[in-house]
């Protein structure tokens, strides 16, 4: 490997480690590692073609994107690689139904883990898939307790256009009908999503914490709505928010 390539690996490696203090725009980043502010922007969009940053359109800050957390997970040494199969195959014991462990990836949500019982009608949810945020339960339980300008900025894009958010007309479909459906969310702790995204389903979900209390992924459950009606949630929510507390314990969130 040439030097320039060894210099453009470790340039990388600086980026990363800075990001992980928090989001940073360009000019802030090349301060905080002593490079020039060309390399730098050149380096994030590099990391960010690939998913390992992302930039928020409003802000103009960078931050770790899904494709690092996703490696992070895939680690051996990451107490979510022990942990979440083993907690997510219990829910489905548990509860009978398909459980999900999805992550922020832009301005969606993707799915990093799914575990299945045996059944006849499920829902067929693959790793790798997205999902909107707003109008499914794991999209939202990500955003819970996020700054109301940090969703905004997520949103920027698809407001801008002028269209109404995707899901049905149970589903929040404008930025502040979201932000007033979080809010109460977020008091709850939890998620519910009755036919917003798929006709038919309902979802449970509740986020994953990491020890700073911020969101790095949620723990749905998701099933027909004839097999999950309202008078069936109060256990299914117990359980999510048991399976969501040990993961974010994993994380070194004790703020129970």
């Amino acid at each position: 490997m040439s030097n320039d390539s060894l210099s453009s690996v470790k340039r990388a490696l600086e980026v990363l480690r800075a990001l992980g203090q928090g989001p940073m725009r360009v000019q802030a980043m090349a301060h905080a590692i002593g490079r020039e502010k060309t390399q730098v922007s050149r380096t994030l969009k590099v990391l960010a073609e690939e998913g390992f940053v992302v930039r928020d359109p409003e802000t103009m800050e960078y931050r770790l994107g899904w494709q690092f957390f996703a490696l992070a997970a895939a680690a051996e040494e990451n107490p979510l690689r022990h942990e979440a199969p083993r907690v997510l195959r219990a829910l489905v014991q548990q509860l009978g139904e398909s459980a999900h462990l999805t992550t922020l990836a832009g301005n969606a949500a993707v799915t990093v883990l799914s575990e299945r019982p045996v059944r006849t009608l499920q829902v067929h949810e693959r790793v790798g898939q997205t999902s909107p945020l707003n109008c499914t339960s794991s999209g939202r339980a990500l955003l819970l307790g996020l700054p109301d300008d940090e969703v905004v900025a997520l949103f920027a894009a698809a407001d801008a256009t002028g269209e109404p958010l995707p899901g049905s007309e149970r589903a929040p479909r404008t930025v502040p009908a979201l932000l007033e459906r979080l809010h109460e969310e977020h008091r709850a702790g939890y998620v519910v999503s009755i036919e917003e995204h798929e006709p038919g389903m309902t979802a449970v979900a509740a986020p994953v914490r990491d020890f700073r209390g911020a969101p790095v992924a949620a723990v749905n459950i998701s099933a027909p709505t004839m097999r999950l009606p309202p008078e069936a949630h109060p256990p299914v929510i117990e359980a999510v928010l048991s399976a969501c507390k040990r993961l974010s314990e994993t994380l070194g969130y004790a703020n129970h």
